[in-house]
């Protein structure tokens, strides 16, 4: 290891750049949030050679037909994004990132504890596989950090789980707009985190469930990597296009 490199492991950063796709479009990742699998693989084919990241959370692990839909998906070069959420002990963890690393899965998501997030770490290998803490869901806010039992603001929790992120060896973390992605970097002195951001919508367009959104080309322009976006694309009547005018969003906030 080069003295640059000690000095990079000493401070919780990395003497690497960040590893983000060349082109904008595929840093979008859609989110087969759908009941049926027949439904999913639709949108995923309309969305053929348009995304390349495609999101199945628990909508689709727990439909019939949902593992094989994964490996459809592989087959075809798309990237899959397993939106597992782990919180468990930490041989479960490993094991289930383990499965994930096998299959050629890209991202699995876990939760921010230091000891889930060192097992997925371990269970990973040297695959390339890459390990995204939680740190606080978009649909959180202080009430409901309240009656949790958290006694402490969202700020602060997301502040310790960027730092555990870093300190047990996460690749990345999931953060909404609100949290500035390069700030979070800045806070945990780790200018290789990678920062997945879900909760983004179009200006003027309904905030669903989410608390704490905002627009594709601002969570571009404050650093996110990539944007996981669900029900503005695959609950409009065209897809296609509503993915388009994302990704033309997305491309605004990075020429900011």
């Amino acid at each position: 290891m080069s003295g640059r490199e000690d000095l990079a492991e000493s401070l919780g950063t990395s003497p690497h750049p960040r590893e983000i796709p060349a082109k904008i479009e595929d840093r979008l990742i859609v989110a087969l949030d759908v009941p049926k699998v027949a439904e999913a693989r639709e949108l995923a084919a309309r969305l053929d050679g348009i995304v390349s990241f495609f999101k199945i959370g628990l909508w689709l692990l727990f439909a019939a037909g949902g593992d094989g839909l994964i490996d459809e998906l592989l087959r075809k070069g798309k990237k899959v994004f397993l939106d597992s959420k782990m919180f468990d002990i930490g041989e479960t963890v490993k094991q289930g990132v383990a499965r994930a690393a096998e299959r050629g899965v890209s991202l699995v998501t876990v939760h921010g504890d230091g000891d889930i997030i060192r097992a997925a770490v371990e269970g990973k290998g040297n695959s390339d596989l890459k390990i995204f803490a939680i740190t606080a869901l978009t649909s959180l806010d202080e009430n409901g950090l309240r009656e949790l039992g958290y006694l402490c603001t969202v700020e602060e929790l997301i502040r310790l789980r960027v730092r555990n992120a870093v300190k047990f060896g996460s690749d990345g973390i999931i953060a909404s707009p609100r949290d500035n992605p390069n700030k979070m970097r800045a806070l945990a002195g780790a200018d290789h985190l990678l920062i997945a951001t879900p909760g983004v919508r179009m200006p003027g367009a309904a905030l669903d469930d989410h608390k704490r959104s905002g627009t594709p080309a601002q969570a571009i322009a404050d650093g996110a990597d990539y944007l996981v976006v669900g029900r503005p694309i695959i609950k409009d009547p065209d897809p296609v296009k509503a993915a388009l005018r994302i990704i033309d969003d997305m491309r605004r906030g990075a020429a900011t």
